[in-house]
């Protein structure tokens, strides 16, 4: 099967994980096919145009992953990918001239409050809520003339049939009718001169091959008109891919509330883009079987719309969290330190956790310590690592998580002290023979740190490690979590330890 998908964004707003998930299904969908994706930017809307969003969009699919083979950074056999340059040339034109002769649009001189009045009678009289032709669909040519000649600028609206039904051909839910005399009269062309989505959008689709349009399914009361324009012109439509929407956990919308869902917040929060590619794509789409975690190549290999749902996907941010934790896991020790490196040198980070909505400081200054460990002692850092790579869910809690490594003196957490500092009579004993048996050396394997506590447990008929361990744990890093503790000695060092214990010892009481 021959496959030309398009992802094709309006920059009226950041690019949220909705609109990345249909790129993703694009993505994968043409891949699997050995097909071509193309991108195109929807910019007739001027007015809700956001300068920097363009940008934003391309940066935020590459960094999710996504191939794309013609767009406005790349060019391609239908270039211009931009509509608002597209109408520039005058693309569009031939198409609308060709409707307004069959009879298939119209022009409309309604005033802003003639169709407010409109609005009004439909909703007092509970009539179907829309422009339906008012005294304008059918016209005669000398009216038209007439209000042209008094200066009056038309929309131009695309006369939908009436006593027809309307069929669409969905291939997530098979064929939904819709009754014509309900479906209103959408405006193609604006006043301004700018053609509408369902105007540009449909004969671009058409001139540019696309096969399948894949697109959320907010779309699906206007896919009759989109139908009805490709009949209008004698078109064949393409295949229609209605995906559903995400919802939170509570079952409402996908908000703010549930989590980010700009997607570049995500970079800045510390997620690897094939995790969260991988999530994403999860959400409404199943691969068959129990797989969840699964690389870009194998999402692609088994990527076929009949594993769409229909029913709305669910945003789980824990599982996001567990999911890119697994990700982190799996790195190489290469893989960790470019991917840690990059992380902390990006100041989008630092901006991110120092807004308002989510401050963490813990988190700032601990990519900041990191960052600077990263210039001063890259080897060191190098040893650091690994330590925590099996406990972190995000890139960014490496800072936090790190940070006592890079520190001259710990905090200590209270709790922590008031269990292990306070009425511990072997404590002070244990530092002293910790600091005796590092005192001189240089190093210290996680073997000659296990075998000097393990020594002390012996000597003083303790029955476990833990007595020993949990105390040295919290006088080495301020806390009772951690890696493990004989390897945190190791790359710890014995002047260090030392340092830090004999404070710890002061603060026993």
């Amino acid at each position: 099967m021959f496959v030309r998908v398009r992802y094709a964004p309006s920059p009226t707003g950041s690019p949220h994980v909705g609109n990345i998930r249909t790129a993703l299904f694009c993505h994968f969908f043409a891949r699997h096919h050995d097909g071509v994706m193309f991108v195109r930017i929807e910019d007739t809307d001027r007015a809700r145009t956001v300068p920097g969003v363009e940008e934003e969009i391309l940066e935020s699919i590459r960094w999710a992953g996504i191939e794309w083979q013609e767009g406005p950074d790349k060019g391609g056999p239908f270039a211009p990918y931009k509509q608002s340059e597209r109408q520039a040339q005058g693309i569009y034109q031939p198409y609308i001239d060709e409707l307004l002769n069959s009879g298939n649009a119209y022009k409309a001189f309604d005033t802003p409050e003639e169709l407010d009045e409109m609005r009004q009678y439909q909703q007092i009289n509970k009539k179907p809520f829309g422009y339906f032709g008012g005294v304008w669909r059918d016209a005669s040519a000398e009216t038209v003339a007439s209000a042209e000649a008094e200066g009056k600028r038309p929309v131009i609206r695309l006369k939908m049939p009436r006593g027809k039904m309307l069929v669409v051909n969905d291939a997530i839910r098979g064929r939904v009718e819709f009754e014509s005399d309900l479906v209103d009269d959408p405006v193609l062309i604006k006043a301004d001169g700018m053609p509408t989505y369902h105007f540009a959008a449909m004969v671009d689709d058409h001139l540019m091959g696309t096969t399948h349009i894949i697109r959320g399914e907010e779309w699906i009361s206007s896919a009759p008109k989109h139908v009805w324009l490709f009949e209008a012109f004698g078109w064949n439509p393409p295949v229609f891919v209605h995906v559903p929407v995400i919802k939170g956990k509570d079952g409402a919308k996908l908000s703010k509330r549930h989590g980010d869902t700009r997607m570049l917040d995500y970079r800045a929060a510390g997620y690897i883009p094939d995790a969260l590619a991988n999530f994403i794509t999860l959400i409404g789409w199943a691969p068959g079987g129990d797989r969840e975690i699964m690389s870009m190549e194998e999402i692609a290999s088994a990527f076929r719309l009949e594993g769409l749902q229909p029913s709305p996907g669910v945003f789980d941010a824990d599982k996001l969290k567990w999911m890119n934790g697994n990700y982190i896991r799996a790195l190489s020790p290469s893989e960790l330190i470019s991917t840690v490196s990059a992380y902390v040198s990006n100041p989008e980070v630092a901006a991110y956790f120092s807004s308002e909505e989510h401050k963490d400081d813990a988190v700032v200054s601990g990519v900041a310590l990191l960052r600077s460990a990263f210039a001063e002692r890259p080897d060191y850092v190098h040893q650091v690592l690994p330590l925590e790579q099996e406990r972190v869910t995000t890139l960014a809690e490496f800072g936090p998580a790190c940070a006592f490594f890079f520190v001259d003196e710990v905090d200590f957490d209270e709790k922590a002290t008031e269990k292990w500092f306070v009425g511990q009579a072997h404590v002070g004993p244990l530092f002293d023979h910790l600091i005796a048996g590092l005192t001189g050396k240089n190093a210290a394997s996680h073997e000659e740190c296990k075998a000097m506590v393990q020594e002390f447990v012996d000597k003083n008929g303790l029955e476990k490690l833990g007595p020993a361990v949990h105390p040295t744990r919290v006088a080495l890093t301020g806390k009772t979590a951690g890696p493990g503790l004989f390897e945190l000695m190791e790359v710890l060092g014995p002047a260090r330890m030392i340092k830090r214990l004999q404070r710890a010892k002061g603060m026993l009481k």
